[in-house]
């Protein structure tokens, strides 16, 4: 039976297999329970302690109490990075940001390096994707809290995904925990402006959970992406994911990563997200302060949700030096 976890903010696991939902005796957190399992060198689900109270998933995350499935006790040693344009029908929104007078456009042609390459057979590795860097655990935001765009951004958007946890073991290793819903919050008008904006684009907050998936990733996922406003969903879109929706496998995303010894530092927690072929932004929606996002896949359980927020205004960031 497919086996889901979720964290509550208090502390304390939630396992899920099928319709029951139970608090786990004795674990604190799932990056208790992960470490412990790689420890062991056992799966999560045969260190997972049985027996627990029977608890109501749903009214938990409607009180807010749940947070990201997977943190790292020390903010600055979990990684939030990312793939783009890894989705077949990925790059008609951004080729729409970025043609340029000459033709094809970089996206389009990073596309199309990917359809051709990026699914290699197994034991070679394929094309290496885009890839950007969103931030620290700093960054990370649980189910029903909000997704905060800075006062000097031009948008604030979604974009549905698939996060993949991964814990670097003691010899340098990365050991995949499971999968979860994500927003990949981003600005895309920043992001057309220039295409060298993109890196600039990323720097922003995400979402992850509520539940995570421990096993492999379903081959074909087939959610919905929502904008809410005043009840109301302004837009609604199918959210496609897993390898069958894909132009790369998730092994060779997770390859082109972690080739890099730089993330494969004993203790560490990434977190990676595979990328997206569905923006409202592309359907000419500007959203506002206030708008829901929320997305759902039938395979990850309950659906991820946050408001947009805007942070107060900012001041000059004036850099001290110090005499010395």
């Amino acid at each position: 039976m497919t086996l889901h976890l979720s964290q509550l903010k208090s502390g304390g696991v939630i396992a899920r297999e099928g319709e029951a939902a139970r608090l786990v005796p004795g674990i604190g957190s799932i990056y208790d329970l992960a470490t412990r399992a790689i420890a062991e060198d056992r799966p999560i689900r045969d260190v997972l302690p049985a027996g627990g109270e029977a608890v109501d998933l749903l009214a938990l995350l409607e009180r807010d109490a749940l947070d990201v499935p997977l943190r790292h006790p020390e903010p600055a040693r979990m990684f939030l990075t990312g793939t783009g344009l890894t989705h077949t029908g990925s790059a008609s929104a951004r080729d729409a940001m970025h043609t340029n007078p000459e033709g094809m456009s970089d996206s389009m042609k990073m596309f199309r390096m990917g359809i051709e390459g990026g699914k290699p057979e197994q034991g070679k590795v394929g094309v290496q994707p885009e890839w950007f860097y969103k931030g620290t655990g700093a960054l990370a935001v649980a189910p029903g809290d909000p997704l905060t765009s800075p006062a000097f951004a031009l948008d604030g958007g979604e974009e549905p995904e698939i996060a993949g946890f991964y814990l670097i073991d003691g010899d340098g290793r990365p050991r995949r925990v499971g999968f979860t819903l994500a927003n990949e919050f981003s600005d895309h008008v920043l992001e057309r402006m220039n295409y060298l904006f993109l890196a600039h684009s990323k720097l922003r907050p995400a979402s992850f959970g509520p539940e995570l998936l421990v096993g492999d990733l379903p081959h074909d996922i087939r959610g919905t992406s929502r904008v809410i406003r005043d009840g109301k969903a302004i837009f609604e879109a199918p959210f496609l994911s897993g390898e069958a929706n894909m132009s790369h496998t998730v092994a060779n995303l997770e390859h082109h990563h972690f080739k890099y010894d730089l993330f494969r530092q004993p203790g560490d927690l990434h977190v990676h997200m595979f990328g997206t072929a569905t923006l409202s932004f592309a359907e000419g929606v500007r959203t506002e302060p206030g708008d829901v996002f929320e997305i759902s896949a039938p395979e990850f359980g309950l659906p991820l949700r946050n408001p947009l927020a805007i942070a107060g205004d900012d001041a000059e960031t004036v850099v001290t030096v110090d005499a010395l």
